[in-house]
């Protein structure tokens, strides 16, 4: 029998940052649009789920073709309210209705340049490895963290508090760090028995998916949403 691979597409209305940025357009296709293309060229979905808190945009989810038979509490749908939440409602609600997964990808909307072949090339990669409880996609990052900084009371404080050659790592050429890795908004795949036992979506063992050129691009800020458009146009 075929294990079942569901795609979860997350989109709560009440952005902050960028008004209704999953329902915004890019070359007159809403964001939200992309994300459901993508799962459907790829063809190794058995389930395209939507999981929204707005009839909007759940009816522009089913012009794409995604599923969305019932909407995501409010409750669940703050901007605070951890993935966890509402990945283990959808499924434990999908589950009463007679389809069971045994995998999952969490495909978010604010990427729009996640193709299908990069799914692929994801799920290829996570197959190879049995140990992986999950996989995340990640890039390597432009800011280091022994570089960075908290405020308190108008002072700041090293977020990372390491000593090289006996200075401040604040004070040395970043040279000398170790590489460090930033997830992005491209994708996650993980075994849904995670969400029982280990109570995240992610369990213990993540595997590293390295995105290429702007597979991990995350709209959030207008000039996010300028340079997106830029690219589209390019391409």
């Amino acid at each position: 029998m075929k294990d079942k691979i569901i795609a979860l597409i997350p989109a709560r209305s009440g952005s902050q940052r960028l008004k209704n940025k999953n329902i915004l357009k890019i070359e007159n296709k809403h964001l939200i649009g992309y994300s459901i293309e993508s799962a459907i060229n790829s063809k190794i979905f058995d389930y395209i789920f939507v999981s929204t808190d707005s009839k909007k945009y759940a009816n522009i989810a089913k012009k794409y073709g995604a599923n969305v038979p019932f909407l995501r509490p409010k409750k669940i749908s703050k901007s605070t309210s951890p993935d966890y939440e509402w990945v283990n409602f959808s499924l434990k609600k999908l589950e009463k209705k007679k389809l069971f997964f045994k995998y999952f990808f969490i495909l978010r909307p604010t990427n729009p340049f996640r193709t299908a072949k990069t799914i692929k090339r994801a799920w290829k990669l996570f197959k190879k490895h049995n140990s992986a409880d999950s996989l995340r996609a990640v890039e390597k990052s432009k800011q280091h963290p022994e570089k960075m900084w908290k405020l308190r009371n108008k002072f700041i404080f090293p977020f990372v508090n390491k000593k090289y050659q006996k200075q401040p790592s604040y004070n040395m050429q970043s040279k000398i760090f170790e590489t460090v890795y930033v997830q992005n908004a491209s994708l996650e795949i993980s075994k849904t028995s995670n969400l029982k036992k280990y109570k995240t979506i992610t369990g213990k063992n993540i595997l590293g998916f390295f995105t290429k050129n702007n597979e991990g691009l995350d709209i959030n800020y207008f000039e996010d949403l300028l340079r997106a458009k830029k690219l589209k146009q390019k391409n």
